[in-house]
């Protein structure tokens, strides 16, 4: 793979912790072989920019791993290894030296032997065969994301691509080679479609950043259709989970929002007086939205608390973990097994399921998913005719109204327009 030098310094969540770039005392490790006393140079380039790259344990000594910003070379810190290896030489005892089994001469004996030709005893010299430098698969990675951060993709796509390289490389695929990786792609059965399409584009970006191109296997991804629990089967859920998870759910329900969308929430976002939210910062290249929220959500995110600018802070697979706790404790306690089937994301199959339930105008539903293709929306389309059977469910409320302050009450309270005759104005509701 061809250097990716980088123009822009990766920001800290790419990879690792920053080992900074001025020199410091490092504080030593309690009972390690001794600390370094300052931040080393890179052995291979010679830079100073360094990350912390985690620790190594050998005994009962912690030696500081450091890896490259600049080439990407991964290293023991050189000051803490000499110390370990001079400790260890210290308290290893002097070796005797190796004899031949035919040389007796320490040996007493009280019979004596006559021999005309001796076979030579000595053992025989086994070659071991040193396996070749292992691929440093870290620094592989960061400057594939670096390469991505520069082009402009975003962090989750970011870090989506690079799992996918690390796990082909974890199983033995030389990136170097396509068949290498194509051989994998074919013995790999538990990665189910999308997986593996995620790899292919993630390997196809790689070699388009490496200047070449490769053949991609076929990878058809057969659509499916959500599955789509009830509106009380998610209240139930909410109503069990904590004042954030509350909160969180409460918003995926509303505004069908993506996790990681909401996740980027941030206080500014929220207009409390209009009970507004915007959504600025978008996944996935959708349009940026704006949603009317109840009171009652907003009541829930106004009783949380204000840490920093985000509004759910932690982290999304900390919040996806207690979700998964919660939910198994309900399932168990409602004895309704439907649940576990619930995640962040159906709750936006959901809102676009019973959204065009409500208005059957796909363009509608479009724009409040953020969609930028239509053919992305039909798919709830055929959900919505088979959960609500056509005709059985379609019974209405119907207003005819004709003053426009009656009209307008109509509209907040649910009613859709139908159509007009002369100065009458025919509203529905279903019942």
């Amino acid at each position: 793979m061809a250097e990716l030098t980088p123009n822009i310094t990766p920001p800290d969540w790419i990879f690792g912790t920053k080992g900074g770039t001025k020199f410091g005392k490092l504080e030593p490790a309690e009972g390690s072989a001794g600390a370094s006393s300052q931040i080393p140079h890179c052995p291979k380039c010679g830079s100073e920019k360094l990350w912390r790259d985690g620790q190594r344990a050998i005994y009962s000594e912690v030696i500081q791993r450091w890896l490259c910003k600049n080439c990407g070379f991964r290293f023991s810190d050189p000051e803490q290894l000499a110390a370990f290896r001079s400790m260890m030489a210290k308290l290893q005892p002097k070796k005797e030296e190796n004899k031949h089994i035919k040389s007796n001469a320490d040996k007493l004996f009280t019979r004596q032997i006559c021999v005309t030709e001796t076979k030579n005893l000595e053992p025989e010299q086994i070659i071991k065969q040193v396996p070749e430098r292992r691929i440093d698969i870290n620094g592989k990675l960061v400057q594939f994301a670096w390469k991505m951060q520069q082009e402009g993709y975003n962090k989750e796509t970011i870090r989506g691509g690079s799992s996918c390289l690390r796990q082909l490389m974890l199983r033995g695929a030389d990136l170097a080679d396509p068949e290498s990786v194509k051989e994998v792609l074919a013995k790999e059965q538990k990665w189910g479609q999308n997986r593996k399409r995620n790899v292919i584009n993630a390997y196809t970006l790689l070699l388009k950043f490496d200047g070449k191109s490769w053949t991609k296997p076929k990878c058809p991804v057969t659509q499916k259709f959500p599955f789509i629990p009830t509106e009380q089967e998610i209240d139930a859920l909410i109503a069990g989970s904590g004042k954030k998870n509350a909160a969180f759910l409460q918003t995926l329900k509303e505004t069908a929002m993506r996790s990681g969308e909401a996740k980027r929430l941030n206080w500014i976002d929220i207009d409390y007086e209009r009970n507004v939210i915007t959504l600025n910062a978008p996944e996935k290249g959708s349009n940026p939205r704006m949603w009317k929220v109840t009171s009652t959500l907003i009541e829930m995110l106004y009783a949380l608390p204000r840490k920093n600018e985000q509004v759910f802070t932690g982290s999304l697979k900390s919040m996806k973990t207690t979700f998964q706790k919660n939910r198994r404790r309900l399932a168990q306690t409602l004895q309704n097994t439907r649940l576990l089937r619930i995640h962040f994301h159906t709750l936006r199959h959901w809102k676009a399921t019973t959204l065009y339930h409500q208005t059957k105008d796909p363009y509608y539903v479009q724009h409040f998913l953020g969609h930028k293709s239509l053919k992305s929306t039909e798919i709830y389309v055929n959900i919505e005719h088979t959960l609500f059977e056509a005709g059985a469910n379609d019974q209405f409320t119907v207003r005819i109204v004709e003053k426009p302050e009656e009209i307008k009450e109509l509209l907040e309270a649910g009613f859709e327009y139908v159509c007009k005759k002369d100065t009458l104005i025919f509203l529905r509701k279903r019942k």
